[in-house]
């Protein structure tokens, strides 16, 4: 069972090794966007804090990815990993999933680093951890899939229910659908999965909408908001607002694990949904709110997605690691001069000059009324319709 820690304490996971996770050059998860994350918060004076503790990830056993992942399919990863080649079937060696040598233990170790901060977190020895290189949420138990081999959110997830917790709010703000995650706990009630994604009309993979609400055994486990492409921060912030809160604080878990894929970027060529780094840290910060009231602080943060290597990622990553360990770290501060050259020597571009987008964060509180002639209204009604009622809330007006 998880007991209590004398002294809150915040871990961030990371080693250079994480960036073996490498599809190679031309794919867009680049691996340079974890270095230069991990570069952004030390010379922003982030991980040298004495609230942060930096750890290296270990490898994640057979057994530890079996709590979430077939055993067939492990066996098929490591085959692709000593001797690259296509398994469609399996999602390996695809377009998005290529195959390459080491890449069991490229995504067990991404694992390992979840997996250590839910164990931290049972031990008593941490409060909060990241795992910015984690975030693996397409990754179902026989399957990979968009970019992703391991699910190690699941798997945190996982062992913190056999460690004894009994809820897990899992919030995820990728553009994508976390539907690995999702699929994973769909039939356990004991986990609450909650997507804002944009629509499946528009974007892979293509899942994720209001009626998906969980399985037979565990109805309003599942919860999803898919809204329109071109939706910008006012629109994503008013979403995040008129559903999360509600539905996690009616669940009321013991510990929120949160995925922050931050491709929603506008600078992101892989989706549309136009947000802006504002706007990501201020959703970050409103989770940091609901794991102070609803968990003792209880929250372990992951990255995911994102594809803006050197502005978007490394900047909202790091404002997530300052958040999540409770550190000042304001909009306009600026970004660090050698961090901009080493960007400069390595890309050829020029580096954003302040830690924020200068964005007009602006949203109108569902409060104000329901506008049904506005297309994220529309997404967020349905939800709340499917949604609200299994939790005895009102879709109108809670």
């Amino acid at each position: 069972m998880m007991v209590s820690s004398p002294v809150p304490s915040t871990q961030v996971v990371w080693s250079p090794a994480l960036t073996t996770y490498n599809f190679g050059p031309s794919h867009p998860m680049a691996p340079e966007r974890l270095a230069l994350t991990a570069s952004l918060a030390e010379d922003l004076g982030l991980l040298t804090s004495e609230r942060v503790s930096v750890v290296e990830p270990f490898v994640a056993s057979d057994a530890q990815l079996e709590m979430v992942h077939d055993a067939e399919f492990i066996e098929a990863v490591k085959d692709v990993s000593a001797s690259p080649h296509s398994v469609p079937e399996r999602g390996l060696g695809t377009e998005d999933d290529p195959a390459f040598i080491g890449m069991h233990e490229a995504s067990a170790r991404l694992v390992g680093g979840s997996l250590m901060l839910a164990e931290g977190m049972l031990s008593g020895e941490l409060v909060r951890g990241v795992n910015f290189a984690g975030g693996m949420h397409h990754a179902d138990r026989g399957k990979a899939s968009g970019f992703c081999i391991y699910n190690d959110p699941a798997v945190a997830i996982a062992r913190l229910l056999e460690g004894g917790i009994q809820r897990v709010a899992y919030i995820d703000i990728d553009a994508h659908h976390g539907d690995g995650t999702q699929n994973i706990f769909y039939d356990d009630p004991r986990v609450l999965t909650v997507s804002l994604h944009e629509s499946g009309m528009t974007l892979f993979p293509g899942t994720g909408y209001a009626p998906e609400t969980g399985g037979r055994r565990a109805p309003g486990s599942a919860v999803n908001i898919a809204i329109p492409a071109y939706t910008g921060d006012a629109g994503w912030l008013r979403a995040f607002h008129a559903v999360v809160p509600q539905v996690v604080r009616a669940f009321a878990p013991q510990v929120i694990v949160s995925q922050h894929g931050c491709d929603s970027h506008i600078d992101d060529d892989l989706t549309h949904l136009r947000t802006s780094v504002d706007a990501q840290r201020e959703a970050a910060h409103s989770i940091a709110a609901l794991a102070r009231s609803l968990c003792e602080d209880r929250w372990i943060a992951t990255g995911g997605g994102g594809y803006s290597i050197a502005n978007a990622v490394p900047r909202v990553w790091a404002h997530l690691i300052a958040t999540v360990s409770g550190q000042a770290l304001p909009l306009r501060t600026e970004v660090p001069q050698q961090w901009r050259e080493r960007v400069r020597a390595r890309f050829g571009r020029e580096a954003p000059r302040l830690m924020g987008d200068d964005a007009e964060l602006w949203w109108k509180s569902w409060e104000a009324g329901y506008n049904p002639a506005d297309a994220v209204d529309r997404a967020i009604m349905a939800t709340r319709k499917e949604i609200f009622p299994l939790f005895g809330l009102d879709p109108w007006f809670d």
